[in-house]
């Protein structure tokens, strides 16, 4: 190994060698190497999930709405909302999926709108049954005229322990035994500038366990 006053050159193994060049600044610059064994990232390596820490995010999926959707499902008999739903791998079974998702819903008169998460066929992030007949969601709203609608959110972090293709989507039923749920619209749904078209969204990232 030799060097000079601004690098260091390191022979290599077998041969060539590696040259540590001092940075172009003024006063002193201290370099903290870690004290376990490892590889240097440089802005030229290929980074993998393996090297990242705990909490990163790994990859994002998402899905707008743009369009209108409406079911008659009544209280407890959940309903696709067609164009809520993305796929995601995960690359480890023990990494984690955050869900974000905000549907805009209407319903006519006294009735509620129901929305709860789903995990393929399997319903996720709802509220306890309270050991009655109540129906299990993840949010709910009411309207409080026929010109407005619904901002519901859903915000999860699930854990599906799997490393298979994995589809997350959002379902919606009548908060009451007959009814409409509108989504992305109003009760009313006039045609004049003062009545708003909405847009809904759902977007998972996986997260790094």
């Amino acid at each position: 190994m030799g060097g000079a006053m601004s690098s260091v050159t390191i022979s290599g193994d077998t041969s060539g060698s590696i040259i540590l060049q001092a940075p172009a600044v003024s006063g002193s610059t201290t370099l903290t190497l870690p004290t376990t064994s490892g590889t240097v990232l440089t802005n030229a390596s290929s980074v993998t999930s393996s090297q990242l820490p705990a909490g990163s995010v790994l990859q994002v999926v998402s899905a707008a709405k743009t369009d209108t959707f409406s079911t008659t499902s009544a209280s407890g008999t959940f309903a696709d909302i067609t164009g809520l739903s993305v796929s995601i791998t995960p690359s480890s079974a023990s990494n984690r999926i955050l869900i974000m998702a905000e549907v805009r819903t209407a319903t006519p008169g006294t009735n509620g709108s129901f929305i709860r998460a789903m995990r393929d066929s399997t319903a996720i992030y709802i509220g306890d049954s309270g050991g009655g007949s109540r129906t299990r969601v993840s949010s709910q709203g009411y309207n409080p005229d026929n010109n407005s609608n619904n901002n519901l959110t859903i915000m999860f972090l699930d854990s599906p322990a799997t490393t298979s293709a994995t589809t997350y989507k959002i379902q919606a039923c009548v908060g009451g035994s007959s009814g409409t749920v509108f989504v992305n619209r109003s009760n009313n749904n006039t045609d004049n500038v003062f009545t708003g078209m909405s847009t809904s969204s759902i977007t998972v990232m996986e997260i790094k366990g």
